[in-house]
């Protein structure tokens, strides 16, 4: 009839509520907000892991270059009577150059977030036995092992591409911070990616080599990566 707004009008300003449509609309709505919010948020999150492992290992690289100074320009090596393997008790070494406020969040600086150990059940940073740290130092002393335990740094070609310390997942390989398997620890895979610190002082999340069945420490990588073990 005129002047009447039908029903079924999409002008129809009667009260009767949100139909079927209207409802979905806003659940939409919702989804996709929620999508905006979540997202970044989850990327912040992880950008700000990665910030925390960066620094950590800046501030270890500082440490082992005041080493340096204070032993003729020689990197950490083995020490007698010293206990544990070097490439997880190097750090006792760097006591004595702890500043005022590292010293005071010792158990921070050594401690990836996104640490999750290996075969142990809770993180390399919360076990003795690895000295309560995340990140190894390039001294693994084993018989073939590339490493720079004890060298002096005059000795290191490329200290741009030498590895000097590192999260632990560089010796898998795997990643804490871009992992395919999860939270598992296996099975290794080419180009995990790990926040490594380098002989000349900079840091840099790296893919690292692994050719199938050699754990990536005891080699180094194929041309087309930018670091090495060993030191020549």
């Amino acid at each position: 009839m005129p002047g009447k707004t039908l029903k079924n009008s999409p002008y129809n300003t009667s009260d009767d509520g949100f139909s079927g449509v209207d409802l979905l609309v806003v659940l939409a709505a919702i989804s996709v907000l929620a999508m905006i919010v979540i997202v970044p948020a989850s990327t912040v999150r992880k950008r700000s892991q990665m910030a925390v492992c960066s620094a950590n290992l800046h501030e270890i690289g500082k440490m082992i270059g005041m080493y340096t100074e204070d032993h003729n320009r020689t990197l950490p090596g083995i020490q007698p009577g010293a206990q544990g393997d070097l490439w997880w008790w190097y750090k006792e070494q760097l006591n004595g150059y702890l500043t005022a406020s590292s010293s005071s969040k010792m158990s921070q600086l050594f401690a990836c977030p996104n640490d999750r150990g290996y075969s142990d059940l809770k993180p390399f940073s919360a076990t003795p036995r690895f000295d309560y740290g995340s990140y190894v130092y390039n001294g693994v002393t084993m018989p073939g092992a590339p490493n720079i335990a004890g060298w002096p740094v005059s000795a290191i070609s490329e200290p741009r591409r030498t590895l000097l310390v590192m999260e632990w997942t560089a010796h898998a390989p795997l990643s804490w911070h871009n992992s395919k398997t999860g939270r598992r620890n296996a099975p290794f895979y080419p180009n995990a990616e790990s926040m490594v610190a380098f002989v000349d002082g900079h840091v840099n999340f790296t893919k690292i080599f692994y050719d199938g069945y050699t754990a990536a420490y005891l080699r180094d990588p194929v041309p087309g990566y930018d670091y090495r073990y060993s030191g020549n």
